[in-house]
């Protein structure tokens, strides 16, 4: 059940896997993709949204494979994660991903 105060919008709680894929999400992808905190020049993309075009940054089809392919393989600066998530916590961040990055 969602709940409305007046003039406020809330979001649905999260569930536990996209809570899952938001923990992950905070401790391995925000500190560039939404902080830079490593002070990149190239800016690589805000993640926000990611499923709401038909196509990812780079042109690619913004699909569960084609994320999933980059995360685990890296493209351009960003590092390969092969081996670095369960298919599990892939899982749970494409869940996340998709719920907007709530």
């Amino acid at each position: 059940m969602v709940v409305l105060i007046a003039g406020c919008h809330s979001q649905p709680a999260l569930t536990p896997q996209e809570a899952e894929g938001q923990h992950l999400y905070e401790v391995r992808c925000a500190h560039c993709h939404r902080d830079n905190d490593l002070a990149l020049k190239k800016v690589p993309p805000d993640l926000n949204g990611l499923f709401r075009n038909p196509k990812l940054p780079s042109g690619a089809p913004a699909t569960d494979a084609e994320v999933t392919r980059v995360i685990l393989q890296g493209k351009g600066m960003m590092p390969a994660f092969t081996n670095r998530f369960t298919q599990e916590q892939m899982a749970a961040l494409l869940a996340y991903l998709h719920g907007g990055l709530r």
